[in-house]
């Protein structure tokens, strides 16, 4: 008998009044509209699953959006796929109806389970988005050869959105090169006010004309600003205390 699914973990999360908008990285979200895979990565702190969550809220109402928070326990295949097969119910039902009973049947190969699913979204008339949220916690051997076939598989109007403290196993070379892969880095994700911190002036106080000196201050990248403690400044959004950004 099949446990019973966390249906919380289908719930994106809700914004609160205080967030500090970041409409330049939701334009570059909104770009995955026209790629496979849209990547965000960086350690955490960063405000990964903030960023997502705002961008969820400015998208269109036809466009379908469904949503999965991940942890470890997702990393058995049979949980993870019947996890990802049931988010995609939740925003289209009907997807993967016959693909559970395969699944939960634990005889026929990911492939096929995977291929009633692509040919249920191939039939979905909107786009659709499917996010996985804090991905890193099941990128494991058992997972990437079926979610490699799904992301190489998937219909026009269908788009994966992974979040993530590390890049996944993906084959993301071949995506970036085909254009087919949206990027947003730790870098994008750092607050205005630490990168104006990221500058500092090096130079030694000298008088014009000391030795070894021009009489101007040089700026230059403060290694500590970007090797130290990530912003958490904008990572201001309800959600359990057990998930992490």
């Amino acid at each position: 008998m099949a446990s019973p699914l966390v249906e919380t973990k289908l719930y994106p999360p809700k914004l609160r009044r205080s967030l500090v908008a970041r409409p330049r990285l939701s334009g570059r979200l909104g770009r995955g509209g026209e790629s496979r895979l849209t990547l965000v990565s960086a350690p955490a702190g960063f405000g990964k699953t903030t960023l997502l969550a705002e961008w969820l809220a400015a998208t269109p109402t036809e466009r379908s959006v469904a949503w999965l928070s991940l942890d470890e326990s997702d990393s058995q295949p049979a949980s993870y796929w019947t996890y990802l097969i049931t988010a995609l119910q939740a925003v289209v039902p009907g997807v993967g109806a016959s693909a559970l009973p395969l699944l939960q049947s634990a005889q026929a190969p990911i492939e096929t389970v995977l291929t009633t699913v692509l040919n249920d979204l191939g039939s979905v008339p909107n786009d659709i988005y499917l996010v996985l949220d804090d991905y890193h916690l099941v990128d494991g051997p058992d997972i990437q050869a079926g979610m490699t076939f799904l992301l190489e598989r998937l219909p026009p109007r269908a788009h994966l959105v992974v979040s993530t403290r590390e890049d996944p196993a993906l084959p993301l070379a071949r995506l970036r090169a085909s254009g087919e892969l949206v990027e947003v880095r730790a870098a994008d994700l750092r607050s205005p006010s630490t990168k104006r911190r990221s500058t500092s002036t090096t130079s030694p106080a000298s008088s014009p004309g000391s030795p070894g000196t021009t009489g101007t201050s040089s700026t230059t990248w403060s290694k500590r600003s970007w090797d130290g403690n990530p912003p958490t400044s904008a990572a201001s959004w309800s959600r359990p205390p057990s998930w992490t950004g």
